[in-house]
């Protein structure tokens, strides 16, 4: 990029189709690059991010409360977004992952930062409206 000729300064970038095999896979990246990994199925792509040796933040978008709840109770990642991007908004949410994603003992941001050898996760969630319309009620009201 202009003005960057002597730097390291990668533009925004979208690899898609990536396989475990690739070293962009294995690594991590910190910055505006998106890697897509394909799968077939939910279990397959939860065994990813449960697999991989790095766990600093993953995101799911789902219509499916139950399968939004089983993402966040499973998943061994750090920070984890249901229906938005990765969740890190403010100071006052923890920043910081699992695994070798992890450095130091705590968390750098928020609360997290007072406590010690504490393992926690983040879970940032948005329902649009629309998805489901009202509620239902199984008893009878009173007169």
């Amino acid at each position: 990029l202009q003005g960057y000729e002597d730097g390291f300064f990668v533009g925004p970038s979208l690899f898609d189709n990536v396989t475990t095999d690739m070293d962009i896979y294995k690594q991590e990246i910190f910055g505006p690059v998106l890697s897509t990994v394909r799968a077939e199925t939910y279990e397959e792509a939860l065994s990813y991010a449960m697999d991989h040796e790095y766990g600093n933040g993953t995101a799911i978008y789902t219509r499916d409360g139950d399968t939004a709840r089983d993402f966040a109770n499973r998943i061994n990642i750090g920070m984890i977004g249901i229906n938005v991007p990765i969740p890190v908004p403010l100071a006052y949410h923890t920043f910081g992952g699992w695994k070798k994603s992890a450095f130091g003992d705590l968390n750098q941001h928020g609360p997290d930062a007072f406590k010690f050898y504490t393992r926690t996760k983040t879970i940032t969630s948005r329902w649009p409206s629309g998805i489901r319309q009202g509620g239902e009620f199984n008893f009878k009201a009173m007169d």
